[in-house]
């Protein structure tokens, strides 16, 4: 098993909060993950544990009663497994750890995200801590392959440890496919899923531009709520991320698009039929794979406690991302997929505009260098290892 980032912070909540909540996409090694926590808790703190998936239909069965099993089983930890298919059980939990209230009383874990597990959020408000499990991170798996290697195959790990590059192709254009036909027809009601694999594959072009919600619309002959609507899905699956734009207090007249990104640069990967090296080096998505996996990778390192956007003017001062840390430090970010990079006028007049604390510009893996400017250049691991000492 490869150590998770989160396991720590998740033995930390366990140790105070009476519901936990590990949510992410399928295949990311949730269930590992919580059979890990299961015999730490077992080890180090002596709590029984029981471990239910709601895709067996034995365990299913058990919940028939949900109350009176439940109940029956008050001294122990319980992990519930894909619980975002019996959504009926969240007044319960709520019920039950108000009358029995401990710490590690239940561990959720589930494919979607709280917003779409139907009100989860609001009736275990105060009861419940969530961590977000995505795709193996390169600080999780640096040193045991090339970070080009990484960036290529993205870090689900069945498809990130397949022996050969077409076993983990073959392997996310399975999880694609799966996603569309099955997994999203639970989540959502009147799905087309032929319009939603259309969707992904022009959504794999506009990874890292200006997403338009109405050119999307009139592409597929649907409205414009209904795209929306998919974006959400897409979004409370963990499967693309809107990057929105940044607002502070200028007087500039200000793009206010979002960015879209595909969170796994795999999946990205496979709907753009990249499945070498040489074919991403050789792609004119490169420079924009690029930019999504670096934020990403940022983003996986520093959690939803940050605060993520990028800044545009109509005029054309630009920069990639910029970082928002929970005390309110401000950090600017250009990304080059270039080991010599020409750092644009754009991203210098988005400095003034913005007034940062930090400025970076992330290379591949390249030793680094100040400039005389204040400007940081580094490699993306040493940005993410070095310069990131928040959390």
């Amino acid at each position: 098993m490869i150590d998770r980032l989160a396991t720590k912070s998740l033995l930390d909540d366990l140790s105070f909060f009476p519901i936990v909540g590990i949510v992410g996409p399928r295949q990311v090694g949730k269930t590992t993950l919580a059979k890990h926590l299961q015999s730490q808790l077992e080890k180090r703190l002596g709590i029984d544990t029981l471990y239910l998936d709601l895709e067996l239909d034995t365990d299913t069965r058990r919940l028939d009663d949900a109350e009176t099993y439940l109940k029956s089983q008050a001294e122990r930890c319980v992990i519930i497994d894909e619980i975002q298919r019996m959504p009926r059980l969240f007044p319960l939990l709520r019920a039950l750890t108000d009358l029995h209230r401990r710490p590690a009383r239940f561990i959720l874990l589930g494919s979607a995200s709280p917003t779409l597990m139907r009100g989860a959020s609001e009736t275990l408000a105060g009861r419940i801590a969530y961590t977000e499990l995505m795709p193996l991170s390169l600080t999780e798996i640096y040193g045991t392959v090339p970070m080009r290697e990484h960036w290529l195959r993205g870090g689900f790990p069945t498809a990130f440890m397949a022996p050969k590059l077409p076993q983990t192709f073959r392997w996310l254009s399975n999880f694609i496919q799966t996603f569309v036909q099955r997994d999203l027809p639970e989540l959502g009601h009147g799905i087309s899923t032929e319009n939603f694999g259309k969707l992904l594959q022009m959504l794999s072009y506009l990874h890292g531009n200006l997403l338009v919600v109405a050119d999307l619309a009139r592409s597929l002959g649907v409205s414009s709520p209904t795209i929306n609507r998919y974006l959400d899905l897409l979004e409370g699956s963990f499967i693309i991320q809107r990057l929105q734009p940044y607002h502070p207090n200028v007087t500039k007249r200000l793009v206010k698009t979002p960015k879209l990104y595909f969170r796994d640069s795999g999946i990205l990967h496979q709907l753009a039929r990249i499945q070498s090296i040489d074919q991403l080096l050789s792609h004119p998505l490169i420079g924009a794979s690029w930019e999504g996996y670096v934020i990403e990778q940022i983003r996986r390192l520093l959690g939803n406690d940050w605060q993520y956007f990028f800044y545009r003017t109509q005029a054309g001062a630009e920069t990639d991302l910029v970082l928002i840390s929970p005390a309110g430090e401000k950090l600017c970010v250009e990304i080059k997929y270039s080991n010599s990079p020409v750092i644009s006028k754009g991203f210098y007049e988005s400095i003034k505009d913005i007034q940062p604390d930090k400025q970076y510009v992330i290379i591949p893996d390249d030793a680094g260098y100040p400039k005389a400017d204040g400007t940081v250049v580094c490699s993306l691991h040493d940005f993410l290892t070095t310069h990131l000492k928040f959390n």
